[in-house]
């Protein structure tokens, strides 16, 4: 091959440029520097600042992102046959100018794009001295607002004026780190005659039969060039060649042989090698490989009587979407690899869930996160780059959005599981219900990328990913863009201003937002934050609550169903349960709406850093019983009971390719277990289908709300009705009787209840950090039992299962007289 490639990862150092810079900083002069990598993290290693995540030190370190900071590194080179050598920076985050021997090679503004530069003539034998030389980006950000137009925007900087990760400047759960780095990898590509650009291979499937396309521009000299496209597994082989013409590789064919890929769920995940090689005289010169899945995607909208639904459709099959929004899974991006992604999407098919929508305030991830979606069969929707605030259209602006979003279609669109490019983050809502009009005073907000810039990018490059304007959306753009029944919708009025139960007020077609907060487990709370007292609104706690008043959401979301604990450790399991039975309820509500309604994706799965926020796997990596909820509300046959207009309701769906016949025992029981009420139901659920009964009036109708349960239950599949709040109820103390048995590699622990047992649930982070259970949030009626299988605590006592403060139940924050 006539391309090759050096890395120059070795031999960093950063120093402080200007700034307010701390006096030991300064002294400290030029510091080890990994690349890729951040300012934060080389100054962490160094021993030269305290965590970021530990405490208040978020505040104390805010003068970082004020500071200019300059990377240096040396490198040998050589002179070689090659006729090109190019700089290739896979991700600079942000503002920079970037000098090779003295010189000015580049000035570069885009954290989202790479950046390829000539440097053949600017190389020198020997020693070359490369410095990227970063401006803060607060300030960059601060004088692009001024260039441009000061645009609205969440939070307090003007993320919306320079193309950097919106969340790097904080968020509503995020740390205010404004870091600077080399993020992604930087070397220098070597090559003579030509090679290839920009170049795609995808695989989709037309009038049923798998498809192949690959497309690539090539530099150099193009004359008598050809390209050849491989696609192969164990089993065939199937080959396509053609001219390049104009300098464009264009190359489709039928792979009849080939296998289609689906959702998790649905079918498996057949993926193929594929090469795409550049020829010369019948050398290969250059090669581009993918490893890629046929499948067919659509985002249908489709009016009916009710207003305008929204699917996914893969394969020509409607996909009921039970999803989940993601972050990046760290502030300081770099540090995420594929063995983070692994454990993470591991959570995630945990949590019962088939979409993963990637937020459009972070990044474009990176190919190991699609990589592990491709296997898995995790559908993926990724967000342009574009969240809560109105976008210039002017330049620089619109060309380096139009390179942005050009590259990140190249590298993304050959994953089979990418099904929705999406066009922004709530700014088409935003701009309709946030009063930006005035404050805008006739600049542009950013229509023109959304109506017109992306969707074309898409369509000429891969018109087999579907494309959405923004979400939440409606199909027509003078329509309201949050209405539920017209398009996809975001659901926070619930958590802002209501609570929980108001989920069930909303009928929408397709929810791609919601979500209540609670903290983190109590292991990354109390690592993270040393404060004496710890209190819900001690110093470090503060600091780790970004959501404007919170505490006071939490609270008045709280109160409703439980007393407010004063105790620190009550409260923490208050919150974090009232923040599992919020979720839950609201996707057992929507699920039971089908198929007028065709999917949910939560807010959020994932942390960026330890905070009490909205996610169901914590900072630290950790399951909160938040993911325990999702994992019981995204079953895939799933029972719950409903309120509705003439009583309630037992609904079982079926989202599997065969018919479930289930024979339902539906029971009123007073707390004691004893028998009240009865009847039975003998229902067959078609496949990914949905069955509904009302329940009889002497079974939906208590005689005593405050201590009676409805259960309804056909092996496994159960569910029940509370009929009054826990506070309101007459839970009894939580009595159990608790055996703990050594595994290899934990403990198979077995609870029995002699009462009632609400939400039965084993903090086993409180035990050891590192330990997870398989169960939560489990209710037993009296003589029931329940098996958590624990995996970790290797080193406990039995006795530490039954502590007060490892299991819990809705039961123990219940005040009772005496």
């Amino acid at each position: 091959m006539t391309v090759s490639r050096r890395p120059l990862h070795d031999g960093w150092t950063v120093s402080a440029e200007r700034g307010p810079v701390p006096r030991e900083i300064a002294e400290a002069g030029p510091i080890p520097a990994q690349v890729p990598g951040s300012i934060h993290t080389d100054l962490l290693a160094a021993g030269l600042i305290p965590d970021p995540y530990l405490d208040e030190n978020e505040k104390t370190l805010s003068w970082i992102g004020l500071t200019d900071w300059t990377y240096r590194t040396v490198f040998d080179w050589s002179e070689s046959d090659a006729e090109r050598h190019d700089l290739v920076l896979a991700g600079v985050d942000t503002v920079a100018s970037i000098r090779l021997n003295g010189a000015e090679i580049a000035s570069v503004q885009n954290m989202h794009r790479p950046h390829r530069i000539d440097v053949t003539s600017a190389l020198r034998p020997g020693g070359n001295d490369l410095e990227v030389a970063f401006r803060s980006p607060i300030r960059a950000a601060d004088a692009a607002s001024l260039a441009l137009g000061a645009r609205p925007h969440a939070n307090h900087h003007p993320y919306n004026s320079i193309r950097k990760m919106a969340c790097s400047f904080g968020w509503d759960w995020g740390i205010d780190t404004a870091t600077s780095g080399i993020w992604r990898p930087v070397a220098v590509e070597s090559w003579s005659g030509a090679r290839l650009v920009d170049a795609l291979i995808a695989g989709d499937l037309v009038d049923g039969v798998p498809r192949v396309r690959a497309t690539a521009s090539v530099d150099g000299v193009v004359e008598g060039l050809r390209a050849r496209l491989v696609v192969s597994d164990a089993a065939f082989e199937a080959e396509f060649e053609a001219e390049v013409r104009d300098g464009a590789v264009l190359i489709e064919g039928d792979v009849p042989s080939a296998e289609l890929w689906w959702p998790r769920g649905h079918g498996e995940q057949p993926l193929y090698e594929a090469m795409l090689v550049l020829l010369r005289e019948g050398e290969a010169i250059d090669e581009h490989s993918r490893r890629i899945g046929f499948r067919s995607a659509e985002a249908r909208l489709e009016e009916d009587a009710d207003g305008v639904g929204f699917a996914v459709v893969v394969n020509g099959r409607v996909i009921e979407i039970r999803g989940a929004n993601w972050i990046p899974d760290d502030a300081f991006p770099h540090r995420v690899d594929r063995t983070r992604y692994t454990e993470r999407l591991a959570q995630a098919e945990f949590a019962g869930l088939n979409l993963i929508r990637v937020w459009g305030g972070g990044i474009y991830e990176s190919d190991d996160f699609y990589a592990e979606c491709d296997e898995r069969g995790l559908l993926t929707w990724q967000d342009f780059l574009f969240a809560c605030a109105a976008y210039s259209e002017d330049e620089p602006l619109w060309s380096e959005v139009e390179l942005e979003a050009r590259a990140a279609v190249i590298r993304l669109a050959s994953h089979p599981s990418l099904v929705v490019l999406n066009g922004n983050n709530e700014n088409i809502w935003g701009r309709q219900e946030w009063r930006w009009e005035g404050r805008l005073d006739g600049r542009t907000w950013g229509a023109g990328y959304y109506y017109e810039l992306l969707p074309g990018i898409v369509g000429e490059l891969a018109p087999h990913v579907p494309y959405t304007p923004g979400s939440p959306f409606s199909p027509d753009r003078d329509d309201r863009q949050n209405a539920a029944e017209r398009g996809t919708m975001h659901v926070w009025d619930t958590w802002n201003q209501k609570d929980w139960t108001h989920y069930r007020d909303h009928r929408p077609r397709f929810v791609a937002e919601f979500g209540w907060q609670g903290p983190p487990t109590w292991s990354t709370l109390t690592r993270a934050i040393g404060d004496d007292p710890l209190t819900p609104e001690s110093p470090g706690m503060i600091v780790h609550q970004k959501a404007i008043t919170g505490n006071d959401k939490l609270t008045d979301g709280l109160v409703p169903h439980l007393p407010l604990p004063n105790d620190m450790d009550d409260w923490h399991w208050a919150m974090s349960l009232n923040q599992a039975v919020a979720v839950r309820t609201a996707i057992e509500w929507w699920r039971s709406l089908a198929p007028y309604n065709t999917g949910t994706i939560t807010w959020q799965l994932n942390d960026c850093w330890p905070v009490t926020s909205w996610a169901a796997v914590d900072g630290d990596g950790h399951r909160k019983p938040l993911l325990f909820a999702m994992r019981a509300a995204n079953a895939a046959r799933l029972t719950t009971i409903q309120p509705g207009a003439e009583g309630l309701t037992l609904t079982a769906t079926n989202d599997t390719d065969e018919e479930w016949r289930a024979e339902f025992a539906i029971a009123r029981r007073a707390f004691d277990g004893a028998l009240l009420a009865e009847q039975t139901w003998s229902v067959v659920v078609p496949a990914r289908g949905i069955e509904r009964v009302y329940l009889d009036a002497d079974v939906a109708t208590a005689q005593d709300a405050a201590a009676e349960v409805i259960r309804a239950s056909a092996g496994a599949a159960t569910a029940e009705w509370f009929f009054a709040e826990p506070r309101d109820s007459s839970l009894p103390a939580a009595s159990t009787e608790v055996s703990a048995e050594r595994t290899d590699d934990g403990w198979t622990v077995d609870v029995t209840a002699r009462t009632l047992v609400r939400d039965l649930t084993l903090l086993v982070d409180r035990i050891d950090p590192a330990a997870e259970t398989d169960e939560a949030l489990v209710t037993l009626l009296p003589g029931e039992t329940a098996r958590f299988t624990v995996r970790g605590a290797t080193d406990a006592e039995v006795a530490a299962f039954s502590d007060r403060l490892v299991l819990r139940s809705t039961n123990d924050l219940i005040e009772r007289e005496g």
